[in-house]
């Protein structure tokens, strides 16, 4: 059994070196300015099934280079999907959005809606749960505590203390579980070709509803056969075919 699981991290430190590996390779032709090398080898990373903030950036960073926004804007979406709170990825997305041929408005949100999406977006699912698990650990050091304390104003103190994090531990319990609902609930996608003609119904023959270029996030809707029902952040509704955007 031991010999079975040391070949497999065997395996699993060989693969995780070669991944290191062409990552560097990468990152050494965008610095040289091979745009379209460092492209290819970190898209074989990304078919080799690893992902990651710094990969989807780095990407993203290559496809802006040789002007292929959609393809950057794809990217630098997954690397805010990762790390939401990334001052590089968001800058790099803002400028990427302002090459954009679209300048589309999003619909006003009222103030609470913002509020609880700026609140959401503070951590990612990852970070959500790592914050809540040191909440209840400080909740049962406090617990703990109690018991120890002899003091009755102290205990009283530790009670209140207590009761706070009881309660910030259920509030982020709940921000946790709306942050991957957030997440999963909603599909989001962007549109890589140059340019596309959103139709009224999912027919290839159907009218035209409007036209959209590269670079435009929509939100996935609907699905019928390879037609997708998408919605522009203005509100605007349409079918797109499959083919002519991506998935974040």
């Amino acid at each position: 059994m031991s010999i079975i699981l040391l070949v497999l991290f065997s395996m699993k430190f060989t693969y995780a070196s070669e991944e290191e590996n062409l990552m560097q390779k990468a990152n050494s032709f965008y610095q040289q300015g091979s745009y379209d090398k460092a492209i290819e080898i970190y898209q074989k990373i990304v078919s080799d099934g690893y992902s990651g903030k710094e990969l989807y950036y780095n990407l993203g960073n290559s496809y802006f280079k040789v002007g292929m926004i959609g393809y950057a804007i794809l990217n630098y979406e997954k690397a805010q999907k990762i790390s939401p709170n990334d001052e590089d990825v968001a800058y790099n997305l803002k400028i990427a959005n302002a090459r954009t041929v679209d300048k589309i408005e999003a619909m006003p949100k009222i103030f609470l809606v913002r509020w609880w999406e700026e609140l959401l977006n503070l951590f990612s699912v990852n970070g959500w749960t790592l914050f809540s698990y040191f909440v209840y650990l400080t909740f049962l050091a406090i617990i703990g505590w109690y018991f120890f304390a002899r003091r009755q104003a102290l205990q009283k103190w530790i009670l209140i203390s207590g009761l706070a994090f009881a309660a910030v531990f259920l509030l982020s319990i709940v921000i946790l579980i709306s942050r991957y609902n957030y997440d999963n609930g909603k599909e989001y996608a962007v549109v890589t070709q140059s340019s596309v003609t959103v139709k009224l119904s999912p027919d290839e023959h159907s009218g035209d509803a409007f036209i959209v270029h590269e670079g435009i996030k929509v939100s996935l809707e609907d699905k019928v056969d390879s037609w997708v029902k998408v919605k522009l952040a203005d509100g605007k509704v349409g079918w797109l075919s499959e083919g002519e955007m991506k998935k974040i």
